[in-house]
């Protein structure tokens, strides 16, 4: 099957490859495209990339809320008939994979949460809910943008970091409330729960999701595995492109059935 752009029910996704569905979901202000590193793994799987509501090219007026964004990835894939998928989800998007294993468990044959989080204590997410606010990206919404990327990059250099805000488009309404909705995760009894084979990845400088809390997920997660990458920010699957999917290659080849 050859790259193909498609949109079903609203929700523009792409999808290419052949093989077992793997399943990419971006993070807050991101679009589809910035997994273009990873676009390497249609060699071996089926791959399926939507935008979020509200990302992209996913433009709509509905409710932004992380069961949401899981419930759109559900029904695309139900209508796609596929019945499971391997799911990876880097930061906000990793919640939404945990939010999918929530609702529809036997959709999950593999979870592989990249930066993220599972819980913020209630006083934590007003007070950070009330920081992103006062630093309104409509004020200054280019400035922003490239204190995201210094924030999210740890090897701050020309093209890395150009690489970061060529798919790094947030839309500030949506951002806020994406924020919001992220806030609002509370994961804690969800996680003892998970059965299928999960990956835990986390970064050594990350600033935005400091990498102790991947841990704290990875000991609630029984069985999951935990990777950290060495002199790397948020965004793993840019900065260290060729170890992350050596790793998410690695992690994959042992749950996919051959043959």
């Amino acid at each position: 099957m050859g790259n193909e752009s498609n949109r079903y029910s609203g929700i523009p996704f792409l999808r290419f490859g052949s093989g077992e569905p793997l399943v990419f979901i971006h993070g807050l202000g991101e679009v589809k495209e910035g997994w273009n590193n990873q676009f390497e793994f249609a060699d071996q799987y089926d791959l399926i990339i939507p935008d979020l509501r509200g990302h992209g090219e996913h433009i709509t007026n509905e409710k932004i809320t992380i069961p949401n964004f899981a419930h759109d990835v559900i029904n695309l894939l139900k209508n796609l008939n596929i019945e499971s998928a391997h799911i990876c989800g880097l930061s906000m998007g990793g919640m939404v994979a945990q939010e999918i294993y929530r609702q529809a468990p036997k959709m999950c044959r593999s979870l592989m949460l990249v930066s993220t989080f599972h819980f913020v204590p209630k006083h934590l997410a007003n007070l950070l809910l009330t920081y992103r606010k006062a630093r309104s990206l409509s004020n200054h919404p280019r400035i922003s943008k490239h204190t995201a990327a210094r924030i999210s990059l740890n090897s701050w250099n020309k093209k890395t970091s150009e690489e970061f805000l060529n798919f790094y488009k947030p839309n500030h309404d949506i951002f806020l409330k994406s924020v919001k909705a992220c806030l609002q995760v509370n994961n804690l009894k969800l996680l003892p729960k998970i059965k299928v084979p999960t990956l835990i990845i986390g970064g050594q400088y990350d600033s935005v999701i400091p990498v102790w809390i991947q841990l704290l997920m990875h000991k609630s997660i029984r069985h999951s595995e935990f990777v950290i990458f060495r002199n790397s920010g948020h965004i793993t699957k840019l900065e260290a492109k060729e170890a992350f999917n050596r790793v998410l290659r690695n992690f994959l080849r042992k749950h996919t059935n051959v043959g």
